[in-house]
């Protein structure tokens, strides 16, 4: 296969580190190709649709999903690498990924697990999203998981920088998971990722502070007169006004939006361009060495983010009634797990035989762990409704 010209820091799809199992070979996709389409076509891609972003799935009006938000990344994250001359595919295959391991409600049901499961090793979705694309998913007889390149393994671990060693923002150790699948097949947890997977990061990071700002006016959680009081989102609204006075709030909003994910990509390209030059920065691996994240916003666009985010804080993440939602979903995830614990046998049969004769009480917490972190919002309260609701139905259970 003819590979395109990537610039010499990319990461080069026939210079992969390789696969855990092996693998088969088509000529007509390179190995960054195939993962992503194995995201895709993946069973936990497909639940992102029935997964929370911000609001749960029954609150209508076409709010973001896991996956709708999951599609904008990559669809950012491929333009970025674009401009940049690094490989689209492992871009667009880690970000359509990044999201893989959270759980039904958002963070709400993470905070949740993240509680039930303290005296049994913790919760971390990004560990969880690890454990999705090498154990959970099951298409293939050789082998568990989607047997994915090294890089997207790689990148999907570490997006948001070293796990441990001077240059990790963490506190504490690292997720067990992760140490223990990094010990058979290692993954550098102490360097930095790719130039791919660093994007994939910033493209999540313009994706859901913009899209929240959409949905959040569209909740009616905020006016366009609110917005307008941050200076540089009323001056997009004003240029946009002195060509066409008579414009709803709707194009307002998606004015806005559109703006700014326009300026924070120009941004992240430019900035990333300036460090590269800065840090002589020439192989792929001169950008793992390095003692920052490369791809970044510049100190300008990241005064005007702070902005953006502590509008959203005081007008839309503390708004009681998502404070009332996140309550519920909890609270919800919680008794599921507790009932699950207190009487493992009412789980599904197919779930309960993951569960060792003689088991621990942290074997039982891990299978369950797993089995409701991979639930849909939808299914969750089903399976709520059939454990708690003695109205339910009885064959239905």
């Amino acid at each position: 296969m003819i590979y395109k010209k990537l610039a010499t820091y990319a990461s080069i799809p026939n210079e992969t580190r390789g696969r855990e199992y092996g693998d088969f070979s088509l000529e007509i996709r390179t190995p960054f190709q195939r993962d992503r389409d194995r995201i895709i076509h993946s069973q936990s891609f497909r639940k992102l649709n029935g997964k929370t972003q911000v609001f749960a799935y029954y609150e209508g009006k076409n709010y973001r999903t896991r996956l709708t938000h999951s599609l904008e990344v990559s669809q950012i994250a491929r333009t970025i690498a674009r401009d940049l001359n690094l490989d689209e595919d492992l871009a667009e295959a880690l970000s359509l990924a990044h999201d893989l391991g959270h759980t039904p409600f958002g963070h709400a049901g993470e905070r949740a697990l993240q509680s039930a499961m303290e005296e049994y090793g913790g919760f971390d979705h990004n560990a969880n999203t690890l454990k999705v694309l090498t154990q959970i998913e099951d298409h293939y007889a050789d082998f568990p998981g989607l047997n994915l390149s090294w890089e997207v393994l790689e990148g999907t671990v570490k997006h948001n920088g070293p796990l441990i060693g001077e240059n990790s923002k963490k506190k504490k150790i690292v997720d067990r998971f992760i140490v223990e699948y990094d010990k058979k097949y290692k993954l550098n947890i102490d360097e930095f990722s790719s130039l791919e997977a660093q994007v994939a990061s910033m493209a999540d990071d313009i994706a859901y502070n913009n899209h929240d700002l959409d949905d959040g006016f569209r909740a009616g959680y905020y006016t366009m007169a609110d917005i307008r009081q941050i200076d540089f989102l009323d001056k997009i609204v004003r240029d946009l006004e002195n060509k066409k006075p008579d414009i709803d709030d709707n194009v307002r909003i998606y004015a806005i939006t559109r703006n700014l994910i326009t300026e924070m990509i120009l941004d992240v390209i430019e900035n990333t361009k300036n460090n590269i030059k800065n840090y002589n920065i020439v192989t792929n691996q001169d950008v793992r060495s390095c003692k920052i994240g490369l791809v970044c916003f510049s100190d300008k666009m990241l005064a005007k983010l702070k902005v953006i985010r502590e509008f959203l804080k005081n007008n839309f993440y503390t708004n009681y009634q998502v404070v009332r939602m996140d309550m519920k979903s909890q609270k919800l995830i919680e008794e599921l797990f507790f009932i699950f614990m207190d009487n493992y046998k009412l789980l599904p049969k197919n779930i309960n035989k993951k569960i060792p004769v003689n088991s621990k009480p942290s074997d039982r917490a891990n299978v369950i762990c797993e089995y409701i972190s991979s639930m849909t919002d939808g299914f969750a309260l089903e399976e709520h409704d059939k454990l708690y609701n003695l109205n339910h139905k009885f064959w239905l259970c």
